[in-house]
C-alpha cells in the first residue's frame, strides 16, 4: 500500500494536494485497492461549488459504486477527462495520472485539518484489524 506524504487524507479515503492556488483531489491507494478494477468515473461539473464532505464524484468498479466526498470546500476548476477513456488510471496511478478534479478552495484552512499520511496509514491499519 502506498501512502503519499505530500497529500492530506479524509477518513473516507480521498486525498487532497495543494498545487499553486488549486487543490488536486483523488482517491487513495487503499481505496482503489479495496474497490478493485475501476471501470467508470462520474466526474463533477466544472464550475460547480461543493462543500467539504459532500459527494462530488462516483467511482464504479467491478465490485461496487462508491461516492467520492469533497476533501475541501470550493468550486471545481478542472476535471481529469483522461478518466473518461481510461478509468483504470485510478488503479494504476492514484496519486498521479488518476487524479479526479482540481478545486479552487474557498477555505484553504480545511486542507490542514485533514489527516497526514502517517495518521491515515495508522487509520487504515485499524480498519484491517
Amino acid at each position: 500500500m502506498k501512502f503519499d506524504s505530500g497529500v492530506h487524507y479524509r477518513k473516507s479515503h480521498e486525498w487532497a494536494r495543494k498545487d499553486g492556488d488549486a487543490v488536486v483531489v483523488g482517491i487513495s491507494d487503499y481505496a482503489q485497492d479495496s474497490l478493485g478494477d475501476v471501470v467508470f468515473v462520474e466526474l463533477p461539473e466544472v464550475g460547480k461549488t461543493i462543500k467539504q464532505g459532500e459527494t462530488f464524484a462516483v467511482v464504479e468498479s467491478v465490485k461496487a459504486a462508491s461516492d467520492i466526498y469533497m476533501p475541501v470546500s470550493g468550486s471545481v476548476a478542472e476535471v481529469n477527462q483522461a478518466l473518461a477513456d481510461n478509468p483504470a488510471l485510478i488503479n494504476e496511478d492514484p496519486f498521479g495520472a488518476g487524479w479526479i478534479a482540481k478545486i479552487t478552495p474557498s477555505d484553504a484552512g480545511e486542507l490542514d485539518a485533514l489527516m497526514s499520511a502517517a495518521d491515515y496509514e495508522a487509520y487504515t491499519k485499524e480498519l484491517e484489524d
